[in-house]
C-alpha cells in the first residue's frame, strides 16, 4: 500500500481501519494483558483520529510569503491551509539526539541563514511500528524514524501575526513508545477559537526513557543526569515557545498545555516537574495517568519490572556511557522486543530527582509547593475500556471470520463500566481530591459520553466502542474527515449537525479556558470547578442528554459495592472484573483490588507477567 498516491489514502481508509482492527485481534495477549499503566496506549480510533486530521489537505502545500517568521534560529515560511490557517511544520526546536546526544538533555537547535521551508513534517522519533503503522506499508517490528526529531507543527489564524494570542502545546498519545505529531491537525482548532496550535514530538520508548548509572556519571550537565528524557524535551519545546511564539502572534505568558492518554500523563508529570517552572498557565489531562516508576525499579535494582535498564544493558553487554550511546539504535530496540509485534515494553516516567521528582508522581498533588498550582482540566471518556476489549479475544468473537462482536453483550458492557470507572477514579477523583486537599481550587473534571457511531454490516461500532479511549479527539479538532468509506458508518450524516455543535462546544470550553483559565461557552452550559461536590461537565450530542453537569465522585470503595450488589454477574464474572481492575491500577502503593478480592470472596490473584 505505500505505493499509493496520497489521493488513494481516503479510499483505503475504512479498509486501514479493518486491518488494524483484525490485527489487534491477532495479538490479544501482547496488547491487552501488558501490565503497565501506559503499555495500552492510544490504539484503533486515536489512529484513525490521526488519519482524520492529517490527510485532510491531499495535495502538497506551496510555500506562502504571508507565512514569513522570524525566529530564533532564522526566517521560515510556510504554507496557508484550505480553511485559512497558517501552518509551519517541522519547525526543530532541538538539536538531533543521535550520537553523543543520546540520553543527554537537549541541545538548542543549529541556526540556518536562508528562508527555511517549513511544509514538510519532521521524521517520527525513533519507534518500532505495529500493527496500526499498515497505513504506511510498515509491518510490526520495525525499527522507523530518527533521532533528529525534537520539532514543532504550529497553527496560526489569519493575520495573527502581534495579536498576542492564547498558545495551546498538544502532546501526543501512544504510550510514550509510539506515535508522531504529524497525526493532528490544529488547523481548525487554531481558526475556530483564534489561538496558537503548537504540537510538539518528544523522544519515545528507551530513548526516552533510561536509567543507568553510567549515563549519569557522564552527565556534562545536571539535566543529563535524568533518566526522564522525553520530559526534558518537553520543556524544552516549551522553552523554545517561550522564546518564538510571539513572532506566530502567541503570548508567551499565556500557554496551556494539554495532551491525551500518554501525553496526558505528561501533562500531568510536567505539572510537577521542578524544571518546568512558569513555561505554561493552565494544562489539560485528557483521559491521563498520574503514576509514576522508581528510579531503582526502572534501572532493575528492585521491583518485577519488565526490561529494566541494567538488564537491557546487559543484554547488550554495554557497561559504559560510551558503549550504550555506541550501540545502533535498531539493536537496543530489539532487545526489548522478542515476539515481533512492536510492543515495546519499557518502564517509564521515571522518579529521576531531575525531570521529575524522586518521589511517586500522584503524591506531588498532595502538596502545593510539588506541583505548579495553575487551573487544570483533567477528564476521561465514559467507556475508556471498550477500545481495549474490543479486540480482547476473551470478550469478543468473530462472526464468520471477519465481524467482530460481544461474546456476551450484557458482561461485555459490565466490565467495560466497571474497569472504566476504576479509569476516572484514577485520572479525575483521586488527584482532584488530593489537590483540593492541598488547597488548590482551580481544577474541572469532565466526561465525554458520545457514542453515536453507527453499523457496518454485521459490527455495531455503538456497542462495541461507545464513547470509548480518544473518541474526543475528532470533536476536540472539529476533524471528522479522512475515514474513507468509514465516514458514513462512524459519522453518518444523520449525526452531523449535532456532532458539530457539540465539537463546536469543546472547542469553546478548550480555547475559553486557554484565554482566561476557565472554560466557558457561549452556547453550553456553566462549567463549575470539581470542588466539593465533585461537579463533572459530560459532553453528548443533544439526542442524547447534551451537554450536562454530572455530581458526585466515584470510588473504589463505590466500584467495589456495585460489583458485590450486582446480582446479574456470577461469582466467577466479578472476579475477573476486579481481576482486571487490578490489572489496569497495579502501581498503586496499595492496590485496591486486593480489597475487592477479598471482600467479593474471589481466590484469584492478578497474574503480573
Amino acid at each position: 500500500m505505500a505505493t499509493f498516491r496520497r489521493r488513494q489514502w481516503k479510499e483505503l481508509s475504512f479498509w486501514r481501519f479493518l486491518v488494524s482492527y483484525l490485527s489487534l485481534v491477532k495479538y490479544p495477549t501482547r496488547v491487552f494483558r501488558q501490565h503497565d499503566d501506559v503499555k495500552n496506549w492510544v490504539l484503533i480510533f486515536v489512529a484513525l483520529a490521526g488519519v482524520a486530521c492529517s490527510r485532510d489537505q491531499v495535495d502538497p502545500p506551496v510555500a506562502d510569503t504571508e507565512t514569513v517568521r522570524v525566529i530564533k534560529q532564522g526566517q521560515i515560511i510556510g504554507f496557508v491551509a484550505e480553511n485559512g490557517a497558517h501552518v509551519w511544520r517541522g519547525v526543530p526546536f532541538a538539536a538531533s539526539t543521535a550520537g553523543e546526544n543520546r540520553w543527554r538533555a537537549p541541545q538548542q537547535a543549529a541556526a540556518w541563514d536562508d528562508l527555511r521551508e517549513t511544509l514538510q513534517f519532521a521524521e517520527r522519533c525513533t519507534q518500532m511500528t505495529n500493527s496500526f503503522d499498515a497505513d504506511e506499508g510498515l509491518k510490526p517490528g520495525q525499527v522507523v524514524g530518527s533521532e533528529d526529531c525534537l520539532a514543532v507543527n504550529v497553527f496560526a489564524p489569519a493575520n495573527a501575526q502581534r495579536a498576542n494570542l492564547p498558545v495551546m502545546v498538544w502532546i501526543h498519545g501512544g504510550g510514550n513508545v509510539w506515535g508522531k505529531s504529524s497525526d493532528y491537525d490544529g488547523s481548525r482548532l487554531a481558526k475556530n477559537e483564534n489561538v496558537i496550535v503548537v504540537a510538539v514530538q518528544y523522544r519515545l520508548g528507551p530513548l526516552g526513557w533510561f536509567a543507568h548509572r553510567g549515563l549519569r556519571a557522564d552527565a556534562i550537565d545536571s539535566r543529563d543526569a535524568a533518566a526522564s528524557f522525553a520530559i526534558l524535551d518537553l520543556i524544552a519545546s516549551l522553552e523554545w515557545v517561550r522564546e518564538n511564539i510571539v513572532a506566530f502572534g502567541g503570548d508567551p505568558e499565556n500557554v496551556t498545555i494539554f495532551g491525551e492518554s500518554a501525553g496526558g500523563h505528561n501533562v500531568a508529570a510536567l505539572l510537577a516537574s521542578p524544571l518546568s517552572e512558569g513555561l505554561f498557565h493552565q494544562a489539560i489531562i485528557q483521559s491521563g495517568f498520574f503514576d509514576s516508576v522508581s528510579l531503582a525499579e526502572a534501572q532493575g535494582d528492585e521491583g518485577a519490572r519488565a526490561n529494566p535498564s541494567n538488564l537491557i544493558a546487559e543484554k547488550l553487554s554495554a557497561t559504559t556511557a560510551d558503549d550504550l550511546r555506541a550501540l545502533p539504535v535498531d539493536t537496543l530496540l530489539r532487545a526489548y522486543n522478542d515476539d515481533g509485534a512492536g510492543f515495546v515494553d519499557v518502564p517509564r516516567m521515571i522518579q529521576d530527582g531531575v525531570a521529575l521528582p524522586k518521589t511517586p508522581l500522584r503524591a506531588a498533588f498532595e502538596d502545593l509547593e510539588a506541583f505548579h498550582d495553575v487551573p487544570i482540566i483533567t477528564g476521561v471518556n465514559r467507556d475508556e475500556m471498550k477500545l481495549f476489549y474490543s479486540g480482547d479475544e476473551r470478550f469478543t468473537k468473530k462472526r464468520f471470520w471477519f465481524f467482530i462482536s460481544p461474546r456476551d453483550k450484557d458482561f461485555y458492557e459490565a466490565i467495560s463500566e466497571y474497569v472504566s470507572r476504576a479509569w476516572r477514579v484514577r485520572a479525575v477523583d483521586e488527584p482532584i481530591s488530593k489537590m483540593i486537599a492541598a488547597g488548590h481550587d482551580r481544577a474541572y473534571a469532565y466526561r465525554f459520553d458520545w457514542d453515536d457511531s453507527g453499523r457496518f454490516l454485521l459490527m455495531d461500532f455503538r456497542t462495541l466502542f461507545g464513547a470509548s479511549h480518544g473518541f474526543e479527539i475528532p470533536f476536540l479538532f472539529n476533524s471528522f474527515t479522512g475515514f474513507g468509506l468509514a465516514n458514513d458508518t462512524i459519522f453518518s450524516k444523520e449525526t452531523e449537525s449535532d456532532r458539530q455543535k457539540l465539537s463546536r462546544a469543546m472547542g469553546h470550553y478548550w480555547g475559553s479556558f486557554a484565554r482566561d483559565g476557565a472554560p466557558t461557552s457561549m452556547t453550553a452550559p456553566a462549567w463549575p470547578t470539581y470542588g466539593r461536590q465533585a461537579s463533572l461537565l459530560t459532553f453528548d450530542t443533544e439526542n442524547d442528554g447534551g451537554i450536562s453537569i454530572l455530581r458526585g465522585a466515584d470510588s473504589f470503595d463505590a466500584i467495589e459495592r456495585d460489583l458485590i450488589e450486582n446480582a446479574r454477574l456470577s461469582h466467577e464474572e466479578r472476579c475477573l472484573i476486579i481481576e482486571e481492575i487490578g490489572e489496569w491500577t497495579w502501581l498503586y502503593d496499595e492496590p485496591p483490588y486486593e480489597k475487592m478480592l477479598s471482600a467479593a470472596g474471589c481466590d484469584a490473584t492478578v497474574a503480573r507477567e
